[in-house]
């Protein structure tokens, strides 16, 4: 069994706010009778975005979404644990979704092009700016952070989540939670790194199921590992194979 990483640790800062976005235009409270209007003709700005996310990615074949902090250097234990997962799974003829940017996405998107496989970065407006990082085959960009989120469900087989922040915690809760009320079966959800996800994990168990706030068998529900090879074989045994 692979050694468990140590998570790589460096100072934060926050990140400034520069400009207004759509999920921000979005989101604000209804102020008169124009912004009602403007909400509803932005309906066909939102259909637009899922229009260009199905038409991009309907083609791409089985693939996994790879999740986790932008805020990695090349030089931390989980990137380079990324890029070989990313590897494994190309390997095994699945293509890799990420959210285009630095950190983990960078990694994953590099491990797919290392071997070949097809490369996805699914990017997002921000009130800071976000590049997409260089290892993209297929490119997409989203006003609309919800729009983003089903591409990542729909596309994917299953879902690797490396150490991040709220925007991986995000992903990860709402694939579980589409799991356990069956909206999707069969979706492997693997959290990469036991020492990153020890203290969630262990209150999962020693809490929300000891409290009955979930039940016992949603434990299974996702599987923790230090080791590329083993989210692998978890993947393609819980999906019957490459």
């Amino acid at each position: 069994m692979a050694k468990p990483y140590e998570p790589h640790r460096q100072p934060t800062e926050p990140f400034p706010h520069e400009r207004e976005t759509e999920d921000e235009r979005l989101l604000e409270g209804v102020r008169d009778l124009r912004a009602i209007g403007k909400d509803a003709w932005r309906v066909f700005r939102i259909m637009g975005e899922f229009v260009e996310g199905f038409d991009e990615l309907n083609e791409i074949g089985k693939a996994v979404s790879i999740f986790g902090s932008a805020r990695v250097t090349p030089e931390a234990p989980e990137y380079q644990a990324c890029v070989e997962t990313a590897r494994l799974l190309g390997e095994a003829g699945y293509a890799i979704i990420t959210g285009g940017g630095p950190g983990i996405m960078e990694a994953a998107n590099l491990g797919a092009r290392d071997v070949g496989a097809v490369s996805v970065g699914c990017n997002i407006e921000l009130p800071f700016e976000q590049k997409s990082n260089d290892h993209l085959d297929v490119s997409i960009d989203f006003r609309y952070f919800f729009v983003r989120k089903t591409m990542f469900v729909k596309y994917a087989e299953a879902f690797v989540i490396f150490p991040g922040g709220f925007g991986t915690m995000d992903e990860l809760f709402e694939a579980l939670t589409l799991i356990q009320t069956n909206k999707v079966r069969d979706f492997p959800v693997v959290l990469f790194g036991s020492v990153y996800w020890r203290g969630l994990t262990d209150w999962i168990r020693d809490t929300m199921a000891a409290e009955a706030k979930i039940a016992g068998e949603d434990l299974d529900l996702f599987h923790v590992t230090d080791d590329p090879a083993e989210v692998v074989a978890h993947i393609t045994g819980k999906r019957g194979g490459p």
